[in-house]
């Protein structure tokens, strides 16, 4: 059987997409100083125990690998353990309850047809431009209340973070290392000035969205600093579209490769949402999450030291055939499908049904408006050229009989 890796080409770190499984589930990494965790049920225990397992992995940084680290923590919700992440993500959770995301369904399909008004008529579109990024941006964008229209600024941006997102030595710094992290650290500098802009604009004009809330929020009697909330609002805006650009590109990707059960879901639309289910655990967009221990742990056999960082390689952990029946088919029918592709416990992804909503109901519409829709053999799909993320940069599709 053909491998993902072998028809597509995709990062040559992520061996998981050439259905190869490593004999230990937990491995130390020597040159990078960081202890990875490849297996689903050890996984599964690292993000479901914020108390042995912190979050908060900026500490294990070095300062001269990362000079800017502190500036970026405060208010991050990525990086925080009880009881402030739960203080912090109660702040948001109205705006992401199944009642206030099934409520963006009609906006969510009006600018889906918006944006494929654009190519209707034309020969073939580019997914990735065409729909999957600027669809959760526009969402996103307009839940916080900034700008849709800067989403090709979000994307300059966005696009360096990718780049740059490989996995770095704790140990040691090569000069593309240094030359990656500055690059990083500038245009993360750049959206967060944006985005303090806009803050300080809703501390004299509050409006009716999602940033006037954090600006107006209290913790415990205390207002957010602006480090604060320009940090929640980075996170959101980023997380907020990123998982969805990638779910959408990987799912026709997936049922393009895979044509009975593309026929499928065309014919039974009720497929569709196990179909994204299980996209998500065959190409996992976030391939990589950290985390700390704060004391010593066992693990997968191995007995790693308090103050370690561990690298959960939660795209491998989706293929582990310990747990999943034949991880390396594309099999949207499978009755057992415990993915992490959103996390677990406290730190589950809490867009999660948003990503899903989004997903859905595009990929209904493009498949309505474009029946004979497919892959262009003549240009291959490219990927985000990193071991952390799995999903495409550009893919041609041909929309024509």
């Amino acid at each position: 059987m053909t491998t993902i890796a072998e028809t597509w080409g995709v990062h040559e770190a992520q061996f998981w997409l050439r259905d190869e499984f490593p004999a230990d589930p937990v491995r130390f990494d020597a040159e990078t100083g960081m202890w990875n965790v490849y297996g689903h049920a050890e996984a599964l225990k690292t993000l479901s125990d914020p108390k042995m397992f912190s979050s908060d992995t900026t500490r294990l940084i070095p300062k001269e690998i990362s000079p800017d680290k502190d500036l970026f923590v405060e208010g991050n919700l990525l990086q925080m353990d009880p009881p402030d992440h739960k203080k912090l993500r109660t702040l948001v959770s109205h705006a992401f309850t199944p009642k206030v995301v099934a409520d963006l369904e009609p906006r969510i399909a009006a600018l889906t047809n918006e944006l494929l008004d654009a190519v209707d008529g034309a020969d073939s579109m580019e997914l990735v431009t065409h729909l999957a990024y600027p669809l959760p941006v526009i969402v996103i964008a307009e839940l916080l209340g900034i700008p849709a229209s800067d989403r090709d600024l979000f994307k300059e941006w966005v696009d360096t973070l990718l780049r740059n997102s490989q996995q770095r030595s704790l140990i040691k710094q090569t000069e593309a290392d240094k030359k990656a992290a500055e690059e990083t650290s500038a245009q993360v500098k750049n959206l967060v000035n944006y985005l303090s802009e806009h803050v300080d604009d809703r501390r004299r004009n509050p409006r009716e969205d999602l940033l006037t809330k954090l600006v107006e929020a209290e913790v415990d009697g205390t207002k957010l600093t602006q480090n604060e909330v320009v940090n929640f609002a980075n996170v959101l805006l980023l997380a907020g579209h990123i998982t969805t650009t990638m779910l959408l590109g990987n799912t026709v990707l997936c049922l393009d490769s895979h044509p009975d059960e593309y026929r499928r879901v065309r014919e039974d639309r009720a497929l569709l949402p196990a179909t994204i289910e299980e996209s998500l655990r065959f190409l996992s967009p976030f391939a990589l999450v950290a985390r700390a221990t704060t004391t010593e742990v066992e693990l997968g056999g191995q007995t790693i030291p308090a103050n370690s960082m561990l690298g959960i390689w939660v795209a491998a952990a989706n293929r582990d055939p310990r747990t999943f029946t034949e991880p390396g088919v594309f099999d949207p029918a499978r009755t057992h499908n415990p993915h992490l592709a959103f996390g677990r416990g406290i730190h589950f992804c809490i867009g999660a049904p948003l990503a899903r909503l989004e997903g859905k109901t595009a990929l209904n519409i493009l498949l309505d408006r474009f029946p004979d829709l497919r892959t262009d053999p003549a240009v291959p799909p490219s990927f985000i050229p990193s071991p952390h993320m799995t999903g495409v940069n550009e893919l041609r599709l041909l929309l024509k009989p």
